[in-house]
């Protein structure tokens, strides 16, 4: 048991310090300018930013993919196993290219959308492979920490008084890539009908979990969209900002990682350990991990609007007040696809395209009504016009695509499929069952017919009935209640936990 809980917490320190290069890497090259085109006006940044955002979109979409998706993850595979170093490369490469003028800002922003946006997408969906493989209870702690940890690496670049600091940041794909090398199994690990089976197996298992789940996951993405449009609102405003931009995005950098802080502070125990969520509303049966966070983010994200007035009379940018509010809602959001992804059975790859394909889409769109509000006449009113709309589309994702409620349910949902893995695992460890025969455990524990267990596995009814004499005399008991009580007993040890 200890060894377990080692392993499990050195799992969790390699998840927080590589995906925490990786957000930080992303922070970089989205809000810092890491690689920015130096044009002769605020179309510059602008382009590089709708360029990078334009490369990832059709990465993510491409790793969505059903038909693609060997393709991408061969792909996704080579990042990892060459470390990053490919990815760092193009990222410096580009970056002193920046800096020398070496190249037009035009081909400089295409550049760096190919070399540079692309590579850091598929990381980014590595990393939903990663984080899957973990309960909901520890990785969505992760993914705050690790959060946290990227805004403070970024905070720390953009505060140094030295000239090319920022470049550190694109050093950041090297802690990435090794960390997901650390944590994925390698290309040839499993077959490709091992992985086959194994979707199948927990697609089942999610099914009655996910009966109205289309309605509700196309509600999820039509928010991340209008979130995203929100944050493109914000951005525009911040493209604006001109030599302000620095000091702008430390104070998002600063705020995030308080929200972070606080946001870790809903949960009970130690997220390190990996111990149970509880939020402080309800607790028992009713308690999920990301309400609680999700409306912390909005909240901070509409604040920036209702107290645009005192903060410009405080010298304090609105724009950055905002924009901490949406990468909080971020983390919500990338907790949320991998409890997708959970639910669905397979690895948050998937369910992270989907889901960052949709909020990008929703950046552009508010990067592009930014643009025309500003060329228009109305461009002395861009910025009080930009804020308001990002917050309007806060407000409407909140309270009419999905709420905090919905990621309640989703949450409890998932927590109830890890602790009735976490059992079959303790039971298949503890009776020292085979390997199909821990794939028959769940089946069976589930409620399958022997016919119906057979089909799924694609073996014949008398092989499951051999394997299932086996488990009840490995697990001492002898008939199928017996088993399904056992069952039970495990999953409410898991629980209290």
């Amino acid at each position: 048991m200890a060894s377990a809980s080692e392993g499990r917490a050195l799992q969790a320190r390699r998840s927080i310090i590589g995906f925490g290069c990786n957000q930080g890497f992303l922070l970089g090259l989205l809000y810092l300018g890491l690689i920015g085109a130096p044009g002769p006006d605020v179309a510059a940044p602008r382009l590089g930013l709708v360029v990078v955002l334009l490369a990832m979109m059709a990465a993510l979409l491409l790793s969505a993919s059903v038909g693609a998706r060997p393709f991408v993850r061969r792909v996704e595979d080579a990042l990892v196993a060459t470390r990053g170093v490919p990815l760092t490369l193009f990222s410096l490469a580009v970056a002193m290219f920046a800096q020398l003028e070496a190249l037009p800002w035009e081909g400089l922003a295409v550049l760096q959308g190919v070399l540079v946006g692309m590579p850091a997408a598929l990381l980014l969906t590595a990393w939903g492979r990663a984080l899957g493989q973990a309960p909901i209870e520890q990785s969505v702690p992760e993914v705050f920490i690790g959060s946290a940890v990227g805004a403070a690496a970024c905070l720390i670049a953009a505060s140094l008084p030295v000239v090319g600091s920022d470049l550190v940041v694109a050093l950041l794909p090297l802690g990435s890539a090794v960390g997901l090398r650390a944590l994925l199994p390698g290309p040839d690990a499993a077959s490709p009908e091992d992985a086959q089976r194994d979707d199948a197996l927990r697609g089942h298992d999610a099914a009655p979990v996910a009966e109205d789940g289309a309605d509700l996951a196309g509600r999820i993405l039509g928010g991340t969209a209008v979130y995203g449009a929100a944050a493109g609102a914000v951005e525009a405003l911040a493209v604006r900002a001109g030599a302000d931009g620095v000091t702008s995005i430390v104070l998002t950098l600063v705020l995030l990682v308080l929200y972070c802080a606080a946001a870790l502070q809903l949960y009970g125990g130690s997220p390190l350990a990996g111990v149970r969520a509880i939020l402080p509303q309800p607790e028992g049966p009713d308690a999920g991990p990301l309400d609680g966070a999700y409306r912390l983010a909005v909240l901070l994200m509409v604040s920036g609007l209702l107290f645009m007035p005192l903060l410009a009379g405080l010298g304090v940018p609105s724009e950055s007040v905002m924009l901490a509010g949406y990468l909080g809602v971020l983390a919500v959001l990338v907790s949320l696809f991998l409890v997708m992804g959970r639910l669905s059975g397979r690895d948050a790859s998937r369910a992270f395209a989907r889901g960052l394909a949709a909020l990008f889409a929703g950046e552009l769109a508010g990067l592009g009504a930014g643009a025309l509000v500003s060329a228009s006449p109305l461009g002395p009113l861009a910025a009080p016009a930009g804020a308001a709309r990002g917050g309007i589309a806060a407000l409407y994702a909140y309270l009419f695509l999905f709420t905090d409620r919905d990621l309640r349910e989703l949450s409890v949902a998932v927590e109830r499929t890890d602790r009735f893995e976490e059992a079959c695992r303790a039971i298949a460890e503890q009776a020292g069952l085979s390997r199909r025969e821990a794939e028959i455990l769940p089946l069976a524990l589930r409620g399958r017919t022997s016919e119906r267990m057979a089909a799924e596995l694609f073996i014949s009814k008398n092989t499951v009935d051999t394997h299932m004499r086996r488990i009840y005399a490995k697990c001492g008991v002898r008939n199928r209640q017996e088993l399904i009580d056992l069952g039970e007993r495990a999953e409410r040890d898991a629980a209290g936990r």
